[in-house]
């Protein structure tokens, strides 16, 4: 209803200022008030209008306030300041509409959205940063869907590239292990934790001796062929590791449609299809000269370069982004720009698919294959993409999309998103507390960069692990009642609600110092408090002989709107307008592709409710009125913050 009611009021704004002034903004800006008891919308129009209506931004106003009539779901307006104009709506019409969940209807934009998150290379168990990829494409998925879009999920797997290469070169020789050995390891609960020290490994046996990089070379060579053993032993690697993936993932209620893999990628020649397309449209042009040569190119992204006409001088080599190397293999970005074209239904070819994992409740991943299954989803083709890749790959994407548009497609390259963040680190806390090493200069630092060449790192699972057992302790001591299955389930919940939170409430360009303390933290600013909230809120309802969600569905039929009118006051407003500014919320983080704006949501309708649980004693109030309008605004309060953590990804337990 916020956001219903904002668009009404920009709307009776743009019709009064064409009848009465004949002008037309672009857009009406419309700002929230510093204070409640202000209004609940702030217009700065009139100082915009000044120049033009040569007037006084005051009396713009005056104007305006004047002459405007009712608007529909507002009490009045009113002059502030300068110039400025304060909306106030009707106060028990939006508290009524809430209590009665009313949603006026949206139009929703038609076409297919792909998601595409994690994309963790198949040659090792994932890691903390990973968890922040992950957890930023699942809480996007989950406020699209809020909003009503369709959505594909899809997670790239690059099993054939170089970091595949040196497990399988960490096993035939370092380890010399056969491929019966091999195999028997990927039967291993955690074999993804073994390949976690192999690969460090080899990074350490190339750096021992530079000649050890040929055999990578010859790996990687040998791999990208494909229909040779070493090639079938990196599947049996890369497909092992991959389903750890999943079931480290699942264990955060994250789940995929679809796993395109890069083999498929070159096997089914996308790339020779999108080569052919890139080289008739002039996007790409071979190099005949300098550090290039032999090399095909295209302009590097933001630079201005053109593609050189023949007999023209050539585009400046740090202006040249190399596509295909001089020995005639594709690059990374290559092999993404027939990915994407694929994506937007560009390129003529398709997969083909079979399942591959099926979760818990009973859904299916499927995956790329050279042949598959004759009946399956429609994956592909879509209409919107967005990219949940690390702020270091911003050059790569910009690349992809800079070719869409060389290609003729620009509709496509505008609808095409690099959903960007920072890296995690470790505090040096964190790192000491890990076993590693650290120079004084490190322990200096405000954070260590992990790495998974040297094994620097926290594991996903492991970070689970810890961060339930902390939880059980606190829920054994407090709740030895109930079983140890029950304890367990709530010891979980509260970890995951504690993890991705954290990974949440920071914006996506600030680098995340990742710190067990912080993280296990169940006080301020963290899900276990947003959780907390609501389990204090259920009480309220249990302790009263309540519902809590049948109360809710019926509170519009509990409180009248002369009751609203009257208990209403600035302080329990407040909450009840923040309340009402979820769907809101996630209008906002959708369109800045920024998850954060919803946990600071979160925090603030936590913080706000229980203040209010403190302040008024709901159950004791001996005016049953007001007793139930204090019982709706709960119910109201905890719906809107059970809707908002689910679109986080947390659930509530029943106690904490």
């Amino acid at each position: 209803m916020y956001r219903h009611l904002e668009r009404r009021l920009a709307q009776a704004i743009r019709s009064f200022l064409q009848r009465t002034y004949e002008v037309e903004l672009p857009k009406i800006v419309i700002e929230q008030p510093p204070k409640v008891e202000l209004g609940e919308y702030a217009l700065p129009l009139a100082f915009e209008l000044a120049k033009r209506l040569r007037k006084a931004p005051r009396k713009i106003a005056e104007e305006i306030v004047a002459g405007i009539g009712p608007i529909e779901g507002f009490s009045k307006l009113e002059l502030a300041g300068a110039g400025y104009i304060n909306a106030r709506v009707d106060r028990a019409a939006l508290a009524t509409a809430l209590t009665r969940d009313a949603r006026p209807p949206v139009e929703v934009p038609t076409g297919k959205i792909l998601v595409e998150h994690s994309s963790i290379n198949p040659n090792k168990a994932a890691h903390v940063g990973h968890l922040r990829n992950a957890i930023l494409g699942d809480t996007f998925v989950r406020l699209l869907r809020f909003a009503g879009r369709e959505v594909d999920v899809q997670n790239y797997i690059d099993n054939t590239g170089v970091q595949v290469a040196d497990v399988v070169v960490g096993f035939l020789h370092l380890e010399k292990k056969s491929r019966a050995e091999i195999e028997a390891l990927t039967r291993q609960p955690r074999f993804d934790y073994y390949c976690w020290d192999l690969y460090a490994r080899a990074s350490q046996w190339y750096e021992q001796d530079k000649q050890n990089l040929q055999t990578r070379l010859q790996t990687l060579h040998a791999i990208e062929e494909g229909g040779n053993e070493t090639a079938a032993l990196a599947e049996l690697i890369a497909v092992a590791v991959l389903r750890r993936h999943l079931e480290t993932m699942d264990r955060l209620d994250i789940e995929y449609d679809f796993l395109p893999r890069e083999s498929e990628i070159l096997h089914l020649h996308f790339w020779d299809a999108a080569f052919t397309k890139l080289k008739e449209s002039g996007v790409l042009f071979f190099e005949e000269s300098g550090k290039n040569k032999g090399c095909w190119v295209m302009r590097r992204a933001g630079t201005g370069a053109e593609i050189p006409e023949p007999g023209q001088e050539q585009v400046a080599e740090e202006d040249q982004k190399v596509i295909v190397r001089s020995n005639g293999t594709v690059g990374y970005v290559g092999k993404d720009i027939a990915y994407h074209m694929w994506k937007f239904g560009l390129l003529g070819k398709d997969f083909a698919y079979r399942k591959f994992y099926r979760y818990p409740n009973g859904k299916d991943c499927w995956i790329s294959a050279s042949a598959g299954e004759p009946e399956h989803p429609h994956f592909g083709d879509v209409a919107e993409i967005y990219n949940v890749i690390d702020a270091r790959q911003s050059e790569a994407q910009s690349t992809v999309i800079e070719a869409l548009r060389g290609l003729g497609h620009g509709e496509a390259a505008d609808h095409y998103t690099h959903f960007s963040y920072e890296m995690v680190a470790l505090t040096p806390r964190c790192a000491a507390e890990l076993g590693y090493t650290l120079s004084e200069e490190d322990k200096s630092r405000s954070y260590i960069e992990v790495s998974g060449r040297k094994g620097f790192g926290v594991k996903a699972d492991d970070l689970l692990d810890t961060l339930i057992a902390s939880a059980r302790k606190e829920v054994d001591t407090r709740h030895p009642e109930l079983s140890d299955v029950e304890r367990g389930e709530i010891s979980t919940q509260i970890a995951i609600g504690a993890l991705r939170y954290f990974m949440l409430k920071y914006t996506k360009p600030s680098v995340i110092a990742f710190d067990f303390k912080d993280a296990l933290s169940f006080e301020g600013e963290t899900g276990p408090y947003a959780q907390y909230a609501v389990v204090r809120a259920t009480n309220i309802f249990r302790k009263g002989g309540y519902d809590a969600e049948k109360f809710a569905q019926d509170a519009a039929n509990h409180v009248s709107a002369q009751d609203f009118a009257k208990y209403l006051a600035d302080d329990i407003w407040e909450l009840w307008l923040a309340a009402a500014q979820t769907s809101y919320l996630v209008d906002q983080c959708i369109a800045t592709t920024e998850p954060a704006y919803l946990a600071k949501h979160v925090f603030q309708l936590a913080q706000l409710f229980n203040t209010f649980y403190h302040r008024y004693p709901i159950l004791a109030e001996a005016d049953e009125a007001r007793k139930k309008f204090l019982l709706a605004t709960a119910a109201v309060v905890r719906r809107e913050l059970l809707r908002s953590l689910e679109v986080m990804g947390i659930t509530v337990p029943p106690v904490m």
